[in-house]
Order: structure tokens, then sequence, then C-alpha cells
């Protein structure tokens, strides 16, 4: 059988790249797959180097029978992709990827006659005083140390902020028989329970939830619902965390802290692929369009996963299937209809439960209002709070980007990516619009930190 001329790329090897990979080379499509990582698998079911002899259910607990069927698919298809770990797209033009393979430290293009942007999610971080001490990490970070490297961050640990990977990261970290001091929740315990009907449309992900939590409960690691994270101390190093609980002030020794509020979108691929963005409130966030079949506003252009919008690793999977079932029948490829309307139907029935998540574990939103003016937002560029609001005081600035050039906010190594969240709800406060007014930091290759060296060679490479 004649297959159409497609010369589809991958980005991202998580559990949407792995299944969308998959379903492509079913179809007898050999999709290139570039990703991050050294080993695919993504930062859920992350994979540690091959010599840590360490098992899936002591890796990834409940979910090891998960995470080893991800792997096997991806490890299963390896004789008909073209894969490419250890490598960083750091910009796209032209239908060309550039692309930086790490160990070698050399850039490359890479054509592309479709693309499925499946580039996964970071820590949502809110800075509180002493966020930059060394020992303090986010959660994701945490979860990385653990799993890959097989260390945990501190002996006597404190895990902070809100959201599922909160109560999964200390269960997993208290279960490696460290000791978890405390879990410190912004969220209050009205709040999940106002949640459970929402919740419950997903039991078996609510059962694991419910798990984590009476796990800790039953270990005598102390939880603590509705607080308000005050400050980290510590001179060399963090020593112990202060937060905020029925009105009074309660501080705890601790030697590392992990924190973070649920996880945001890594969107600036789809920027520079020029996708339109539109603010998503479940979200809190602007996020590329896309429509019920993963295509976004750009011919050729697919998304999938929680780069375009946080619903976990099951939906990443179904997602990412059904975006190269997308591309396929979009080329004309004949494909399973009735998989893909299937597909279709069990992500819009978790838009319930997504939003039951929300409800469980609501963004702080009077984290600005609480945020003093020393506080350092930007510590790429040693960007404050009160610089922030002195620009838009001084300057009239009531857009993210008029802000960046003003105060240097998002201009560092991580290029907002850290600060974004915060420094958007810093400004929205600081003029008395709603977030989603204030806009959103545009953009800009390179996506990540690469040597300077490298870019003019990929010019000098376009350019021949």
């Amino acid at each position: 059988m004649t297959r159409p001329a497609l010369q589809p790329v991958i980005v991202g090897a998580g559990p949407a790249g792995i299944r969308a990979a998959q379903t492509l080379a079913a179809h007898g499509v050999r999709p290139i797959v570039i990703d991050e990582a050294a080993r695919a698998g993504g930062q859920i079911y992350r994979r540690p180097p091959a010599h840590f002899k360490r098992t899936p259910r002591t890796l990834y607990g409940t979910e090891a029978a998960r995470a080893t069927a991800v792997h096997a698919a991806i490890d299963g298809v390896q004789d008909r992709i073209d894969h490419r770990p250890d490598s960083l797209v750091w910009n796209v033009q032209d239908h060309r990827l550039d692309v930086l393979h790490g160990p070698t430290q050399t850039t490359r293009t890479v054509p592309y006659g479709q693309l499925i942007v499946a580039t996964g999610a970071t820590d949502r971080v809110l800075p509180v005083p002493g966020w930059t001490l060394p020992g303090v990490y986010t959660l994701g970070g945490a979860q990385v140390a653990l799993k890959f490297q097989g260390c945990a961050i501190g002996s006597r640990v404190v895990f902070a902020g809100t959201g599922p990977l909160l109560y999964l990261v200390a269960y997993q970290y208290a279960k490696a028989g460290v000791e978890v001091a405390a879990v410190l929740d912004t969220a209050r315990f009205g709040d999940q329970l106002a949640a459970v009907p929402a919740m419950l449309r997903q039991p078996a992900v609510f059962a694991k939830g419910v798990y984590y939590v009476a796990w800790l409960r039953a270990h005598g690691v102390a939880m603590h619902n509705g607080v308000r994270l005050v400050r980290m101390q510590g001179d060399q190093r963090v020593r112990s965390v202060v937060w905020a609980e029925g009105g009074h002030e309660r501080s705890l020794d601790c030697d590392a802290v992990g924190f973070g509020y649920a996880l945001r979108s890594e969107t600036q691929l789809a920027d520079l692929l020029g996708c339109r963005f539109t603010f998503a409130p479940m979200h809190r966030a602007h996020l590329p369009e896309r429509d019920a079949a993963g295509r976004s506003s750009v011919p050729g252009v697919y998304l999938a996963g929680d780069g375009a919008g946080i619903m976990g690793a099951d939906a990443a999977e179904w997602a990412g299937e059904l975006a190269a079932l997308t591309l396929l029948a979009d080329h004309g490829v004949t494909v399973d209809a009735q998989r893909a309307n299937g597909l279709q139907q069990k992500l819009e029935k978790l838009m319930g439960f997504r939003a039951g998540l929300e409800r469980a574990f609501p963004f702080p939103d009077d984290w600005a209002a609480q945020a003093p003016d020393d506080l350092v937002v930007c510590r790429c560029e040693n960007v404050t709070a009160g610089e922030l609001r002195r620009a838009v005081a001084d300057s009239g600035a009531d857009e993210m980007n008029r802000l960046k050039a003003l105060t240097r906010v998002g201009m560092g190594r991580c290029q907002g990516r850290m600060c974004g969240v915060a420094a958007a709800e810093i400004l929205a406060q600081a003029t008395g619009q709603p977030v989603q007014q204030v806009g959103r930091f545009r953009g800009q290759a390179p996506i990540k930190p690469i040597p300077i060296h490298l870019v003019h060679a990929a010019d000098k490479e376009v350019a021949a």
C-alpha cells in the first residue's frame, strides 16, 4: 500500500509523544522523535540510567504498570522511528527545527512536514522569601532527584504548596525512607471535600490520591491545610520553614524544602510556531488553541499532552494517539475513526474531573497581595516584587512585555519559565486588572540557554 509523503517530527518523548510515535509507526510512517532526556518516558515516567538496578515498583509505586507499558511502547518501535535523545529544540522557522545535541554540543537543523508538539509541563512557582536558599527545590526537581539520580534532596524534608503532585512527591519520599517533616497545603480541607463529587468521575485516580494522603497520615507525617507560606529561613542553606495557619505563625526545622503550585504548560515552542493563544481560566494561563482532535491554529502543527493544558498522564497518552491519528487522516491515511472518536470522548469526559482538581487545589490568588516588596521574583535578574510595582507606578506599565522591557524580569536563563506566573500575578495586582488582561511573555529563541557560538553556526547553516 502506497503511503502519502509524510515527514512527521514529534517533539517530546513523554506519554503523549510516545503514543504518537507508536501510532504513526503502526500505520507505516517513520517519525523523528526529538527529546531532551537521555531515555524516553517524560517527567512522570522518567527512566533512570540503565545501570541503576531499581525495580519499576520502587521507582513508580502504584504507577509501575502504566510506566512499564509506556516504556515498552517506545522500546517496541525503536526500529521504526528515528529517536533522537539528549536533543533540545531551541528554535523553529520555515519548517525547520534548530536542535542542540547535548553530548556533542552541536546544533543542526531538522526539517519537518508535520509537527506534533508534546513538550509537557514544568513546575508552577510562586516565590516566598528565602526560596533562593540552597536546599529549596521545586516539587518536580525533588522528584527528578529521587527517580533519576537515586537520591533525596535532604534528610528531613518539608513539602509545601498545593496540587496532586504535592502529595505524590511526599509519598514517594516517605516510601523511600526519607523523613518527611510535614506537608503544608495552601488549599483548605473544605475545598477538597467540595471537589469530591467531580473527582469521583475518575474513581481510580481519586482513590490513588486518597491512598497517598491516608498512607502519609498513617505513617505519622504532619499534614496542614489552609496554610500560607511566610518564609524559608537559613544562612548557608534552608534550616526551617515558617507558615501562617489559623491566624498564627508556626515554624518547623528542616534541611530541604520541595514546593510548587501544581504545573504549568511548556508553550514556548508553540509560540515560536505562531500558534494562536487564548486564556484558559481553568488553567489560569494563556495556552495555544487546539481543536478536539489536536489541531493547532497552524496547518500541519498538532498539540498533545500537558504542553497544551495540564490534564495528566492518562490524558496525555490519549491526546498523543489522537493527534497522530488526526495527522494521518488529514494527509489521506485511513485510520480507525471509531477509535479517534472514542479518544475524543475520553478526553472530554476528563474535563469534569480536571475542574474538580482545580476546586480541590485552588490557585492562591491572594499570593500577590501578600508578597513583600523585597521578595525576589526573578532570581536570574534579581528583580523584586517592589521593582515590578514601582515600574507600574512610574511608567504605567500594564502588560507583561512592557514590564519585561522596563525591569528585565524574565530576561535571564529561565526566560520566564520560573518567574512568569509570579510576575503576571504581581502586575495584575498592581494594576487592578484580572490576570488574563496583563498578557504573557512572548516566546523567543533560544527557548533554553545554548552556547552562543552555536547560534552563529546555525545561522551559517541556514544561510548555506
